[in-house]
Protein backbone atom coordinates (compact mmCIF):
# COMPACT_ATOMS: atom_id res chain seq x y z
CA UNK A 1 0.00 0.00 0.00
CA UNK A 2 2.68 2.06 0.74
CA UNK A 3 4.54 1.75 -2.49
CA UNK A 4 0.92 2.53 -4.66
CA UNK A 5 1.00 5.41 -2.61
CA UNK A 6 4.83 6.77 -3.04
CA UNK A 7 4.07 5.83 -7.00
CA UNK A 8 0.47 7.93 -7.10
CA UNK A 9 2.56 10.83 -5.00
CA UNK A 10 5.51 10.88 -7.85
CA UNK A 11 3.21 10.67 -10.51
CA UNK A 12 1.12 13.73 -9.41
CA UNK A 13 4.15 15.67 -9.11
CA UNK A 14 5.98 14.60 -12.10
CA UNK A 15 2.54 15.76 -13.55
CA UNK A 16 2.67 19.33 -11.89
CA UNK A 17 5.48 20.69 -13.83
CA UNK A 18 3.81 21.48 -17.03
CA UNK A 19 5.75 22.01 -20.58
CA UNK A 20 6.94 25.17 -21.18
CA UNK A 21 7.20 27.08 -24.80
CA UNK A 22 10.06 29.71 -25.92
CA UNK A 23 8.45 32.05 -27.68
CA UNK A 24 10.15 34.88 -29.66
CA UNK A 25 8.45 38.13 -31.76
CA UNK A 26 6.42 36.78 -34.88
CA UNK A 27 9.58 38.65 -36.70
CA UNK A 28 12.32 36.84 -35.38
CA UNK A 29 13.95 34.34 -38.18
CA UNK A 30 16.25 32.58 -36.15
CA UNK A 31 15.89 28.83 -34.90
CA UNK A 32 17.19 28.16 -31.53
CA UNK A 33 18.07 24.66 -29.78
CA UNK A 34 17.91 24.14 -26.64
CA UNK A 35 21.95 24.42 -26.11
CA UNK A 36 21.60 27.42 -27.49
CA UNK A 37 18.65 28.35 -25.22
CA UNK A 38 21.28 27.09 -21.76
CA UNK A 39 23.51 29.42 -23.25
CA UNK A 40 21.62 32.37 -23.14
CA UNK A 41 20.00 31.87 -20.03
CA UNK A 42 23.51 31.44 -18.28
CA UNK A 43 24.36 34.42 -19.71
CA UNK A 44 27.27 32.39 -21.85
CA UNK A 45 25.71 34.13 -25.12
CA UNK A 46 24.30 37.28 -25.64
CA UNK A 47 23.36 37.05 -29.52
CA UNK A 48 21.17 34.83 -32.03
CA UNK A 49 22.94 32.98 -34.87
CA UNK A 50 22.51 35.74 -37.40
CA UNK A 51 24.50 38.18 -34.73
CA UNK A 52 21.07 40.41 -33.50
CA UNK A 53 21.51 40.53 -29.36
CA UNK A 54 18.68 38.58 -27.58
CA UNK A 55 17.22 39.63 -24.53
CA UNK A 56 16.45 37.02 -22.58
CA UNK A 57 13.17 37.03 -20.02
CA UNK A 58 12.09 35.27 -16.78
CA UNK A 59 9.47 34.52 -15.11
CA UNK A 60 9.43 35.65 -11.39
CA UNK A 61 10.31 32.58 -9.00
CA UNK A 62 6.98 32.73 -7.38
CA UNK A 63 5.85 31.58 -11.12
CA UNK A 64 5.41 27.75 -11.63
CA UNK A 65 6.46 28.13 -15.34
CA UNK A 66 9.71 29.20 -14.16
CA UNK A 67 10.70 25.97 -11.94
CA UNK A 68 9.47 24.08 -15.06
CA UNK A 69 11.95 25.94 -17.53
CA UNK A 70 14.93 25.51 -15.18
CA UNK A 71 14.39 22.12 -15.20
CA UNK A 72 13.29 21.40 -18.38
CA UNK A 73 15.95 24.27 -20.92
CA UNK A 74 18.80 24.58 -17.80
CA UNK A 75 18.43 21.36 -16.66
CA UNK A 76 18.67 22.44 -12.79
CA UNK A 77 16.63 22.98 -10.06
CA UNK A 78 15.63 26.57 -8.96
CA UNK A 79 17.92 26.94 -6.38
CA UNK A 80 20.83 26.02 -8.31
CA UNK A 81 20.38 28.31 -10.74
CA UNK A 82 20.15 31.12 -8.38
CA UNK A 83 23.18 29.95 -6.67
CA UNK A 84 24.77 30.47 -10.55
CA UNK A 85 23.39 34.11 -10.77
CA UNK A 86 24.40 34.47 -7.09
CA UNK A 87 27.71 33.84 -7.80
CA UNK A 88 28.19 35.53 -11.02
CA UNK A 89 26.88 39.00 -9.95
CA UNK A 90 29.11 38.96 -6.61
CA UNK A 91 31.90 38.26 -8.99
CA UNK A 92 30.99 40.68 -10.99
CA UNK A 93 31.09 38.21 -14.17
CA UNK A 94 26.99 38.48 -15.20
CA UNK A 95 23.92 39.95 -14.68
CA UNK A 96 20.83 37.40 -14.73
CA UNK A 97 17.70 37.96 -17.21
CA UNK A 98 14.82 40.65 -16.10
CA UNK A 99 11.92 39.38 -14.04
CA UNK A 100 8.50 39.95 -15.20
CA UNK A 101 5.52 39.41 -13.13
CA UNK A 102 3.57 36.93 -15.09
CA UNK A 103 2.79 35.14 -18.16
CA UNK A 104 0.57 37.62 -19.88
CA UNK A 105 3.75 40.43 -19.43
CA UNK A 106 5.49 38.37 -20.84
CA UNK A 107 4.17 37.75 -24.33
CA UNK A 108 3.72 41.76 -24.26
CA UNK A 109 7.29 42.58 -24.06
CA UNK A 110 8.12 39.64 -26.20
CA UNK A 111 5.33 40.69 -28.75
CA UNK A 112 7.03 44.38 -29.03
CA UNK A 113 10.47 44.10 -29.35
CA UNK A 114 12.30 41.13 -32.08
CA UNK A 115 15.33 40.99 -29.83
CA UNK A 116 13.30 39.50 -26.12
CA UNK A 117 13.14 36.28 -25.97
CA UNK A 118 10.67 34.01 -23.11
CA UNK A 119 8.99 31.42 -22.27
CA UNK A 120 5.37 30.57 -20.96
CA UNK A 121 3.67 27.06 -19.99
CA UNK A 122 2.31 25.51 -23.13
CA UNK A 123 -0.90 25.83 -22.22
CA UNK A 124 -0.61 29.78 -22.39
CA UNK A 125 -2.20 31.74 -25.27
CA UNK A 126 0.89 32.90 -27.54
CA UNK A 127 -1.36 34.99 -29.66
CA UNK A 128 1.20 37.67 -30.81
CA UNK A 129 4.13 35.74 -30.51
CA UNK A 130 5.73 32.82 -32.14
CA UNK A 131 6.35 30.06 -30.62
CA UNK A 132 9.90 28.42 -31.30
CA UNK A 133 10.45 25.69 -29.13
CA UNK A 134 8.36 23.29 -26.71
CA UNK A 135 9.87 22.03 -23.76
CA UNK A 136 8.97 18.55 -22.27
Amino acid sequence: MKTLLVLLLLTFSISLQANVVIISHPDNTNQLTKVEIQRIYTGKSSSFANGDSVVPLNLSDADPARASFDDKALGRSSSQVKAYWSKLVFTGKGTPPQEVSSEQEMIKLVSSNPNILGYVSSGTDTTGVKVLLTLD
